[in-house]
């Protein structure tokens, strides 16, 4: 029967004693699969992070002191609050959110993806803003009590990133801060993170990447709706990185001499909509099948929220399409039938970060951000003009100055927090104008 099976393939060309290797993946191939699992590796060194600095444990709430938000592109207009969840079939966690009135709040709730599962407040949630909120493992057949919100995350993991704007009275931010609880009635099974190598923004992680490719993908549920192609694109490079030394240096190679470099431009120039040399003013928080855009995010600034909540618009570069350099100076000028105020319904803030890490930029005066609270003055003819450099602007008030430091590349972000429609139908800040 052996023989006659061995004619039978002989006869259409195929040889019995092994089959062909499988074809090297397309350059195409490769950067769409590292782009994609990229966003995941960015989320896992993300909560490694958290994890190893002391007295931070899932389940519980780390009440940030005002102004130290460590991660990259704060938001310094507001107290956070921060935790990892971790649920399994049996154990929800419980939220306790407190009555917010008169100031922005919200408490974010994110998958292992980066992908905004709920946002608690007066907008999303209107019959019921606070209160008792059980999180769930998807398909757990938990009772909620009468009376408490039910949210089922999309793994047994979720990030919470919960604001509460300073709106001028830090004291009473930070009181509603820490009326936020979690409670668990017993310790559920948690999972370790994933092992990767940890990398930085400027050495971003190589091929190695595929190498966690199986653990990675089995490690949380993504939701995208394009998430079964994306995750075969990754285990078909996987197995071509695993199948011998000579291809896994050739990917490592392409990956750092092209596909790196690549998605570096991209994700400061393409991944969202350019207007006035800011990139920005799309959707982010749920990101479809737009692989790309969720990984420029959890790059550049993790955790971001829905259009809904926040528009983000960054700078890179200035009015001549120069990189912003920490040395010179520049101007921001809004005219005064289009200032800042009237694009919102909560605030707007602008804060200034260093380039390729995206932390804030120690300056002096502790000035890291501007926003609606700042006590900015004014133009005669009511314009406003925002100075950055390393020292103050000549014809712009030392108040509106964003310090910058020489020798330090930056990259300034604008929130519009609540946006009114007229950012969502296409506004974008002035562009950033070199001084001469």
């Amino acid at each position: 029967m052996k023989r006659i099976l061995a004619a039978l393939l002989a006869t259409v060309g195929v040889a019995a004693s092994a089959p062909a290797s499988p074809s090297a993946p397309s350059e195409q191939t490769i950067t769409d699969a590292y782009v994609y699992l990229l966003d995941r590796a960015l989320v896992i060194r993300q909560e490694h992070t958290d994890l190893a600095e002391k007295g931070v444990t899932y389940n519980t709430i780390k009440y940030n002191p005002l102004g130290s938000a460590d991660f990259v592109n704060p938001n310094l207009d507001v107290a956070y609050l921060e935790a990892w969840f971790a649920v399994d079939d049996k154990t929800p966690v419980v939220l306790d959110v407190p009555e917010v009135k008169g100031r922005y709040y919200t408490a974010q709730i994110m998958d292992e993806w980066g992908e905004v599962i709920a946002n608690i407040n007066e907008r999303t949630f209107p019959t019921k803003p606070f209160g008792k909120f059980f999180l769930v493992k998807p398909g757990s057949k938990v009772q909620t009590p009468p009376g408490a919100g039910r949210i089922e995350l999309h793994s047994s993991k979720a990030k919470m990133l919960a604001r509460v704007e300073l709106k001028g009275d830090p004291e009473g931010a930070v009181r509603l801060q820490k009326a936020f609880r979690v409670t668990v009635a017993s310790q559920p099974v948690i999972e370790k993170p994933v092992a990767i190598s940890m990398f930085d923004n400027k050495d971003l992680i190589g091929a190695e990447i595929f190498e966690r490719a199986g653990p990675i993908l089995a490690s949380a549920l993504d939701v995208a709706p394009n998430a079964a192609q994306m995750q075969q694109k990754v285990r078909t490079v996987a197995e071509h990185v695993a199948s011998g030394p000579e291809n896994r240096a050739a990917v490592d190679r392409l990956l750092r001499e092209k596909v790196i470099p690549w998605f570096k431009e991209f994700a400061t120039t393409k991944a969202a909509p350019y207007r006035n040399h800011w990139l920005g003013g799309g959707s982010s928080g749920n990101y479809g099948a737009d692989y790309r855009l969720r990984t420029m995010c959890s790059l550049i600034g993790i955790w971001a929220n829905t259009g809904e909540e926040a528009v983000y618009f960054g700078a890179f570069r200035d009015a001549n399409e120069q990189p912003l350099d920490g040395g010179k100076s520049y101007v921001i000028h809004f005219p005064a039938d289009g200032l800042p105020d009237s694009v919102v319904n909560a605030y707007w803030s602008i804060i200034l970060v260093g380039v390729p890490d995206y932390r804030v930029v120690v300056n002096p005066l502790k000035r890291y951000n501007l926003n609606n609270q700042s006590p900015l003055r004014k133009e005669a003819d009511g314009s406003l003009k925002i100075a950055i450099g390393p020292k103050p602007v000549p014809g712009v008030p030392e108040s509106n100055w964003l310090p910058s430091a020489a020798g330090k590349s930056f990259s300034l972000t604008f929130r519009t927090y609540v946006p009114k429609d007229v950012v969502q139908k296409g506004w974008a800040p002035p562009a950033v104008r070199p001084v001469q």
